[in-house]
């Protein structure tokens, strides 16, 4: 069982969490001119690398608050946890990550 730090409650069994997706990922700035494609890109296609990324977790069966993770996919090893609007520590993420300051449109 691997422990997973939630940033209020500490070190917890990962059987407490729930994965959430892709982190910081911008809503459309002008939802209404989006195409249909344009649309089931925003809502289905999501990146998928091998090494470092940013996601979304949530302690279900603690808190209850949501908060962000950068896991390194192909090792499955957490290598930060913050919480939700804050930036992960410097080297933690890739490089090319998207982040809530560098938000764009589809």
């Amino acid at each position: 069982m691997q422990l997973i730090p939630c940033p209020w409650c500490g070190d917890r069994e990962e059987a407490e969490f729930h994965y959430g997706g892709q982190a910081d990922v911008p809503y459309p700035a002008d939802p209404p001119s989006l195409s249909d494609a344009e649309w089931a890109e925003f809502v289905f296609f999501r990146d998928n690398p091998e090494g470092p990324f940013q996601e979304r977790w949530v302690h279900t069966a603690g808190c209850r608050r949501w908060f962000n993770a950068v896991r390194d996919t192909s090792t499955h090893t957490l290598l930060s946890v913050h919480r939700v609007g804050e930036r992960p520590p410097d080297g933690a993420a890739r490089p090319d990550a998207r982040g809530p300051a560098e938000e764009t449109t589809p």
